[in-house]
């Protein structure tokens, strides 16, 4: 185990490595100077220079992506080009909580629908059930999430200009704001999840030690949950990973269509004012997210599967 830790721990570091001068990169060598746009109209020579001294903009671009490094490895994420040279950090200490925390809650809403009703669609195969809620789920995983908001605030209108209930569409801070993000954020994920788990039950079923069990005589709910969905569980652990990447790229667009804080928001908004920090500090952020979880889905893998040998 420890060896296999080992060799996850290494592969992870050079991702991120390898993620960290992309971003960096593409920050720098990108057209047009940051200095420029944070001063605009100034033409100011000592200002200028002092700003690129302080942004460490006049050293080679080797020792920049150094000095950068550095700083991740003490928490430092630079300062911020637009906000008064206010800390990276400081900027995305408010963000990051309301981007995982909405990430968190959509990922366990689309567990907690998806797996129960892939699993019923399977047990009730070729039924009215099944048919039904797998052309919904469909229906959820295919329809892209700038679409889906505006049909759900038409909805949403609809049933205020009636005297209906509603709910808020915009801004952050009340259990009320949760609602239509979440259902919009986890809708794709809680289809893709349904349909992989009503494909995984459906091959495990017709295994022959399933079989077996049921000619023993063993009851069906038994044989159902002890032994089929113990087994058809290891794909659904298998795309945790990617699901919380689809999760982060999605977060992007429905973050900026509702006016939430989080630090998808903060990255677009510092994508259109050329704050290079902000960007590389978000991608930062996202992608440790991301690598971190894959790193626990695959050793949840080896843990839910003893065959899986762990040598590398």
């Amino acid at each position: 185990m420890l060896r296999f830790l080992a060799k996850r721990l290494v592969g992870l570091l050079f991702v991120l490595f390898s993620i960290t001068f992309v971003t960096f990169m593409v920050g720098h060598l990108a057209p047009g100077d940051p200095i420029r746009t944070l001063l605009g109209n100034r033409q100011d020579a000592a200002l200028y220079e002092r700003l690129r001294h302080l942004y460490a903009l006049d050293l080679p671009l080797g020792e920049q992506y150094l000095s950068y490094v550095g700083g991740l490895l003490h928490g430092d994420l630079g300062l911020s080009f637009r906000y008064a040279e206010r800390p990276v950090t400081d900027l995305l200490a408010g963000g990051v909580p309301v981007s995982f925390g909405l990430g968190f809650v959509a990922l366990v809403i689309s567990l907690l629908i998806g797996v129960p009703v892939g699993m019923i669609a399977a047990l009730r195969q070729n039924s009215a059930l099944d048919w039904g809620s797998m052309a919904l789920m469909l229906g959820l995983y295919s329809i892209p999430s700038f679409v889906l908001i505006p049909i759900l605030r038409a909805a949403n209108y609809f049933s205020l200009s009636h005297a209906g209930p509603s709910l808020p569409v915009a801004g952050w801070g009340t259990p009320g704001h949760w609602v239509l993000p979440v259902f919009v954020l986890s809708a794709a994920t809680m289809g893709y999840i349904s349909r992989l788990t009503r494909y995984a039950m459906l091959e495990v079923l017709r295994q022959d030690y399933i079989q077996v069990a049921f000619s023993k005589g063993l009851r069906t709910r038994y044989v159902f949950f002890a032994h089929a969905f113990r087994n058809a569980l290891l794909p659904l652990l298998t795309v945790i990973g990617p699901s919380i990447a689809f999760l982060v790229t999605g977060a992007f667009v429905v973050e900026n269509l509702f006016a939430i804080p989080g630090i998808g928001y903060l990255s677009v908004q510092a994508i259109g004012q050329r704050d290079y920090p902000v960007i590389q500090g978000t991608t930062v952020i996202l992608a440790v997210a991301v690598v971190a979880m894959n790193f626990v889905t695959d050793i949840a893998y080896t843990l839910a599967d003893p065959r899986i040998r762990l040598n590398p």
